[in-house]
């Protein structure tokens, strides 16, 4: 055992599967789940050899100095990550990086509002919005109920949470939109919060434009090194470059040039999808 002060195993302890390919992580990581708030992310390596991959973080027990994670298996790095079991560690986890999400009292009510993985992502927010006093009502979407996760969860840090599902399968059938217009006409929202897939997030500031709401999204760009050197995960923000990994993760929802956004992140699909063969192919 080192007696560097700055050691953390970074060991598994907990893991489950939510839905096919995405997995909840309860992680060994003192020093992250001390500093860690609402809003933040952290930056991790599977293995030695590994890519260096952002995620958010869905959860804290600062006593027990643990931190929680959800990771949806998608490229060759995520992957890695969710072969992972209890008792195995993570090569290294740096963190806690970005500004803690915008909160405080609002008049009228606060929506947030996850899509997939995002739905653990809007947990310590919503925390945060409750614990200030606000009502809070919860949205998760899926294309069908057996790919709603984190539901439960939600529900004990909002007054209410609302499931929509595309064909219809539980909840209101539509989109995370259609249960928002819905909230709209019957009360006052001042305030949302959207993580998840960028058109999803893009559709949210479209809908709560001009509307006297305050509408933050956590923006996934691509990242490399997370503290704003790199110049990966620029983003036009307002009309002027910003860093997510700097300036944000979260930014106001309604100056974001999503078009721009969603470009880049195509930049690297094809390299992506040889990683995750050429891994695969080892395996075999």
């Amino acid at each position: 055992m080192s007696d560097n002060k700055y050691d953390q195993s970074f060991e598994v302890l907990e893991k489950r599967e939510l839905v096919s390919n995405t997995f909840h992580f309860v992680i060994h990581a003192p020093l992250l789940a001390k500093k860690i708030q609402a809003g933040q992310f952290i930056i991790m390596r599977p293995t030695k050899i590994s890519e260096r991959m952002p995620l958010s973080i869905a959860g804290w027990d600062r006593e027990k100095g643990t931190i929680t994670v959800i990771i949806m298996s998608a490229g060759r790095t995520s992957t890695e990550a969710t072969a992972k079991n209890v008792g195995d560690c993570f090569e290294d986890i740096v963190g806690p990086l970005g500004k803690r999400s915008h909160v405080t009292k609002f008049d009228g009510a606060c929506v947030v509002i996850g899509g997939g993985y995002g739905t653990g992502a809007v947990i310590p927010t919503a925390r945060d919005l409750k614990a200030l006093g606000n009502r809070v009502i919860g949205i998760v979407g899926a294309r069908t109920k057996d790919l709603l996760i984190m539901v439960e969860e939600l529900e004990e840090v909002c007054d209410e949470v609302i499931l929509t599902t595309n064909d219809g399968s539980i909840g209101v059938e539509g989109f995370v939109t259609t249960a928002l217009e819905q909230i709209m006409e019957k009360e006052k929202v001042s305030f949302t919060i959207a993580i998840g897939p960028v058109p999803m997030m893009k559709a949210v500031s479209d809908l709560t434009e001009g509307k006297e709401i305050q509408s933050w999204v956590s923006l996934n760009a691509i990242m490399v090194d997370g503290t704003g050197m790199c110049g990966a995960c620029r983003v036009s923000v307002g009309g002027k470059t910003k860093f997510a990994c700097f300036h944000g993760p979260d930014f106001n929802g309604h100056e974001v040039d999503y078009t721009e956004l969603m470009t880049r992140q195509k930049m690297y699909v094809e390299k992506e999808k040889l990683a995750l063969d050429a891994m695969k192919g080892q395996e075999a």
